[in-house]
């Protein structure tokens, strides 16, 4: 068995594997028929030449079996009408059992040969007649059709047009034309310019069904007319010892250009960046990222506030639910089951937001894919749909949204402010003191005095000033840092987003086109075109 036709059975073998479910079943399983019968037919004796004598009832084909074998092996019309089994001569010192046991040829017999004979390792089927009305027989031709190594079709001068014989059988194995030969038997039942006229309207029928190449011959058992001619054939194809190749490599063909044909000579699309990222944002915005973005700003401006405001406000600002720990999202370790948020869940408009998303996505990649691609693409986007929002929750979930250490600078502003708190303390205190100790008896404070104006009159002004003029500037520059944050966080929760879409919807889709891409490859290297 040559290497060239091993490594195009194993490219049909990658072509059917990666068509399953997805092209035509027909033709699917036709291919891996030819798979399964090629790998078969060359664990026997490649040496062997398997030929098979078929035709029709009244055809002469067991008497042109009996005349080339000279043997009376094959039952004739004189006994019976037709053919009712299979069986098989085979020329040599052995029977080749196995191969013939492969055919299941229960009717076998050996001619004795040595290895110069020219007919040596030939296996000669005499083939049930196909127009018997026995099912049994139609099968058993249909079968062995398909595992001989080349055909000879003995027809006779009635029934050389038969439509079942041409629409049935010659017609689809045209692929087949150079292993098979035509016999016109019974010739000499003719005369000869009738004759003349019968083979060339036979050639016309069959140069009219893509049989040109199939030669035929004039044979008529009873005389022995045409019996040396079809030995020394026989004998031509034994010593080419290509037969079974030939067959097996035409098998591969028309199974592959059947699958080449089912496939399409359509380049697999590409995943559109564009469609992915429309997805993505369809996919974030169901899931919620707005609200958590919304919640990360207000999150940010409430702490943020809460850490630089004025001290005697501040307090109410903590009274105010925080909007993450509302959302369940960066709650204290432990207090929050993992992986769940309080987020709503997607409404209507959202989720044909996504439908329309997916089918963009898989209507750009599927363009001009055969139907059952497109539809496999489609399954697989949507394969994951079910469990979708829930790892689409747990990836935000799992996002570190950075909130919860606020800026170096509220450290600051919260000490200045405590500062100015104490100004304002130190400063009421010392106008309470000196109001209130004439009154027991105590020793009035030294007036200070500065512009004017006394001192604890500057400490507790000035501090009550200060502070909301500290506090008005932090709420600026936490506002700003909270556009930051939410953007930072909308970043970080579109990445995680974009990671879930990928693994739940985008690696299905690109594995159903790598999946066409590998079948269209494996088909072209089966019909010998990669």
């Amino acid at each position: 068995m040559k290497r060239g036709l091993t490594e195009r059975i194993d490219a049909l073998s990658r072509a059917v594997v990666a068509a399953e479910g997805r092209a035509d079943p027909e033709v699917v399983a036709a291919a891996h028929q030819v798979v399964t019968r090629a790998g078969e037919r060359v664990r026997f004796d490649g040496e062997y030449t398997v030929v098979a004598l078929a035709g029709s009832t009244g055809s002469g084909k067991s008497s042109l079996f009996n005349a080339v074998t000279g043997t009376e092996l094959a039952e004739t019309a004189v006994r019976r009408p037709t053919t009712a089994r299979a069986m098989g001569v085979a020329w040599g010192t052995a029977l080749p059992h196995e191969l013939l046991d492969w055919l299941d040829i229960p009717r076998r017999h050996l001619i004795a040969a040595s290895a110069e004979d020219p007919l040596a390792k030939l296996v000669l089927l005499d083939l049930p007649d196909h127009d018997s009305t026995e099912l049994s027989h139609q099968l058993a031709v249909d079968r062995l059709v398909d595992r001989v190594d080349a055909l000879v079709w003995v027809v006779d001068p009635q029934k050389y047009a038969d439509a079942v014989l041409h629409e049935r059988y010659l017609r689809p194995l045209a692929p087949y034309a150079e292993l098979m030969l035509v016999l016109l038997n019974q010739s000499d039942r003719l005369a000869p310019e009738d004759l003349d006229r019968c083979v060339t309207d036979l050639r016309r029928l069959l140069d009219r069904e893509g049989l040109r190449k199939t030669p035929v011959m004039i044979t008529s058992a009873l005389r022995g007319l045409g019996i040396p001619e079809l030995r020394a054939m026989l004998a031509r194809t034994v010593a080419a010892k290509q037969a079974s190749v030939r067959r097996l490599q035409t098998d591969v063909e028309v199974a592959a250009e059947r699958l080449a044909t089912d496939l399409g000579n359509v380049r697999a699309g590409r995943l559109d960046r564009r469609a992915q990222d429309g997805l993505t944002a369809a996919l974030a915005e169901a899931a919620g990222v707005p609200t958590v973005v919304d919640g990360v700003f207000r999150a940010w401006v409430k702490r943020g506030r809460a850490a630089t405001g004025w001290p005697f406000l501040s307090w109410i600002g903590r009274l105010r639910p925080d909007p993450l720990k509302r959302l369940r999202l960066e709650l204290p370790a432990g207090t929050a089951e993992v992986g769940r948020t309080s987020l709503p869940q997607a409404t209507p408009v959202q989720q044909a937001r996504v439908e329309g998303a997916l089918r963009g996505l898989t209507d750009a990649v599927a363009a001009g894919l055969p139907n059952r691609w497109a539809a496999a693409i489609g399954e697989a986007a949507r394969g994951n749909q079910a469990r979708l929002p829930a790892r689409l929750d747990t990836a935000i979930a799992a996002t570190e949204l950075r909130t919860r250490q606020g800026s170096w600078w509220w450290g600051l502003f919260l000490v200045l402010q405590w500062v100015l708190v104490a100004a304002v303390l130190i400063g009421g205190l010392w106008h309470l003191y000196n109001w209130l100790g004439p009154q027991y008896l105590l020793p009035r404070l030294p007036e200070v005095l500065w512009q004017g104006t006394p001192a604890p009159t500057w400490l507790l002004g000035g501090g009550v000033l200060a502070g909301l003029v500290l506090a008005l500037l932090g709420r600026l520059f936490v506002r700003v840092g909270a556009g930051r944050r939410a953007r930072a966080a909308e970043k970080s929760l579109r990445a995680a987003i974009a990671a879930v879409t990928a693994e739940q919807v985008l690696e299905p889709v690109q594995a159903e086109l790598d999946r066409y891409a590998t079948a269209v490859k494996a088909v072209a290297e089966a019909r010998g075109r990669s």
